[in-house]
């Protein structure tokens, strides 16, 4: 009976024990998290301490003037808070307008809407990428007077940091009134004094409820939304901020009706014509000012600077005019457009003569498909990673490559047409775009050899890059448009590579030169490599993938390019390329939605597109060129030779295949001869049987 009682006391124990220690172990768990949390804490609000945000307060001068490579003024930026109009000028209608529909929290929250942050999380993470943002209108000021608009978490991070320092600094009205000072309200108009000044011709302190309103309204989209371009849109856009104004408790429903009986009277104007010009070239001038001369965005739109570009107005309004015409893209969906990105530079200097961010609205520093981009380049990688080292290790032309099922590690890739040939010419293998010749060739003269000419033409590999996709354009994070044009720049320019920018100098209001390109150029592989690559791509565009791409009276070289759709059993695209050039230009164009998915992809499955797009831009603009053809004077007669016995070969093996097709049908016919013969024999035999029985009977 004791022991009894003794075993049940020790369980006991233990289990006292057991609970005992679990206690414990939690504890020190919750201690450790709490630690982390403050150390969390504590970082965070040292690094919100030691922001400074001042910048917000400098004042803006006088506009900066854009001049293009001739010297003649193009556009000119400016932010129009020089005029600094207190909050107390600006009616309450108006920042309620702006609250009710930017940031309905605004006088609730610390900065940071969490709400909005979630919603916009929860989309990101479905996604895959960045795609919505949860942004206040604190974090709005952070982002437009210290930040880039690019879509990364470590900007975001940043921004949130800011916002906290602003928060902390200001108080709200003073927020309000940086913010609305330096909003852009469409038609050049920066700040609420201009925008009231352009659009009613007033200042603001006289707004009335429904030019409020409808000042309000155009946030969102200033060029969509202008009424001096559609009133009827700009009316439908008031009427839904007074809508949203009474929801939030601002005005009573007699005062929406008043407001929407009021008729909108236009009676300012766009008084310069350059404020405004070529919207995404200038978004990258600013970008360029910022990343590469280490100057703020505040000092290159108010400090009255004369910034000298290698802008070319020929080629940027050639661009401008193609992206505006909805007839030259597929038809998107609904809710989102087919979008895309163009950019042309002079591979002789690297100068960015022409570019295009996107289609449809165009917003301040948002984001730029011509330079921003992060896409698998698809097949225009082959003449970067594959032939271009091919040729340095020795490799010809007409050099036979296989072209059969290959099985490496898994890798199993397969031509577009799910064909194969036996062997095909590195030459054919380029034009046609197959899939298989670059992979065997790349594997078979090793991956280093790819890796290391791609980074040469100077894009960035990440160790994940290291596989034999490569060949095909499998990249673990992708390119821009401004890259790809930037690589294929070599070619043109001899095996040269010119780093690509748009800035030639930035001098002050004085007139003193603050910054200066440096010529930055790099020696990608020989001028013999390039000129045999421009002879190979030249033949996409005369007989292979890029035939879109020909203009008559011109050599053009260049390449296609077509992502798979990430899943399975959907024809079209993820996204479609074409890199080409001339000798004196390069052009780049993508085409994709911001968004793949099963009902936003591309429906077409060739390339026409962008092979048109570049065609139109090009020859819209073509008088800026001189050279028609391409020089090419260290091919020489070796090549002519190569290609001789490459023409007489393809005419003996299409000689042969004649040979056996007529066989074939030789054959083919005496077999149907014989059928028929036997047939014949039958019925007679068959009538003979029918005269032998009649005979009997």
């Amino acid at each position: 009976m004791k022991r009894m009682e003794n075993r049940q006391h020790r369980k006991l124990t233990g289990r006292i024990w057991r609970k005992f220690k679990n206690k414990k172990m939690m504890a020190k768990i919750l201690i450790a998290g709490l630690v982390l949390v403050l150390c969390c804490l504590l970082i965070f609000n040292i690094l919100i301490w030691t922001s400074d945000v001042s910048k917000i307060e400098e004042p803006i001068p006088q506009p900066t003037i854009i001049y293009d490579q001739n010297g003649d003024v193009a556009s000119k930026i400016e932010a129009s808070n020089i005029e600094g109009v207190s909050i107390k000028k600006i009616p309450k209608n108006l920042i309620h307008a702006v609250i009710a529909t930017e940031d309905q929290r605004f006088y609730k929250h610390e900065g940071i809407n969490f709400i909005g942050i979630v919603r916009a999380l929860t989309q990101n993470m479905m996604s895959g990428e960045i795609v919505a943002g949860g942004s206040t209108i604190t974090q709005q000021l952070a982002k437009n007077v210290f930040l880039t608009q690019e879509r990364t978490y470590t900007r975001k991070f940043k921004e949130l940091i800011l916002t906290k320092k602003i928060e902390q600094t200001y108080s709200k009205d003073e927020i309000m009134e940086r913010y609305l000072n330096q909003i852009y309200f469409g038609e050049g108009a920066w700040g609420i004094q201009r925008a009231s000044q352009t659009y009613f011709g007033k200042d603001v302190n006289e707004l009335t409820l429904g030019e409020s309103a409808m000042l309000a309204g155009l946030i969102k989209a200033p060029s969509i939304l202008s009424p001096f371009k559609d009133m009827d849109k700009s009316v439908e856009r008031r009427d839904l901020v007074l809508s949203l104004m009474e929801k939030e408790g601002y005005i009573s429903q007699n005062d929406v009706e008043k407001a929407k009986e009021q008729s909108m009277v236009l009676e300012g104007k766009k008084t310069d014509d350059y404020k405004g010009k070529y919207p995404y070239y200038v978004d990258h001038i600013i970008e360029e000012a910022i990343k590469k001369y280490n100057l703020t965005e505040n000092e290159v739109l108010s400090g009255g600077l004369h910034i000298y570009t290698e802008l070319n107005p020929t080629i940027q309004n050639a661009v401008e005019q193609v992206y505006r015409d909805d007839e030259m893209f597929p038809e998107g969906q609904p809710d989102q457009l087919i979008q895309s990105g163009a950019i042309f530079i002079d591979p002789s200097t690297g100068g960015i003569s022409a570019l295009v961010g996107g289609r449809g609205e165009h917003t301040y520093r948002g984001f730029n498909r011509a330079t921003q981009l992060k896409r698998q380049p698809a097949s225009t990688m082959k003449p970067l990673a594959v032939y271009t080292p091919a040729l340095e290790q020795g490799y010809e032309i007409y050099d036979r490559l296989q072209d059969s099922p290959i099985n490496i590690d898994g890798y199993q890739p397969m031509n577009y047409d799910k064909q194969f040939r036996g062997e095909v010419t590195m030459y054919d293998a380029l034009i046609h775009s197959y899939n298989v010749p670059p992979v065997w060739l790349l594997q078979r003269m090793g991956l280093k050899y790819g890796t290391n000419a791609v980074e040469r033409f100077g894009i960035q590999l990440k160790e994940e890059d290291y596989h034999l996709g490569l060949a095909l354009g499998g990249l673990n994070e992708g390119v821009s448009p401004l890259l790809m044009a930037q690589a294929f720049s070599t070619f043109p320019n001899n095996g040269e590579m010119v780093e690509a920018h748009s800035i030639q100098k930035i001098e002050d209001a004085d007139g003193k030169v603050i910054a200066q390109w440096h010529n930055n150029t790099t020696r990608v592989t020989d001028p013999l490599v390039a000129q045999k690559m421009t002879y190979m791509l030249k033949g996409v565009v005369e007989e292979g993938t890029g035939m879109n791409a020909q203009v008559e009276g011109w050599e053009v070289a260049g390449k296609t390019g077509t992502t798979q759709l990430p899943f399975k059993n959907t024809g079209g695209a993820k996204d479609h390329w074409f890199v080409g050039y001339t000798p004196q230009i390069v052009g780049a164009v993508w085409m994709g939605y911001d968004v793949t998915d099963e009902n936003h992809y591309i429906l077409e499955p060739n390339n026409s597109t962008v092979t048109n797009i570049f065609k139109e831009i090009f020859s819209q603009s073509k008088t800026e060129f001189s050279q028609k053809e391409f020089d090419l004077p260290l091919l020489g007669k070796q090549l002519k030779e190569q290609r001789k016995e490459e023409e007489k070969r393809r005419k003996i093996e299409e000689e042969r295949k004649e040979t056996k097709k007529e066989k074939k049908e030789e054959e083919k016919k005496e077999r149907e001869n014989r059928k028929e013969e036997k047939k014949k024999e039958e019925r007679k035999k068959e009538k003979e049987e029918k005269k032998e029985k009649k005979k009997e009977e």
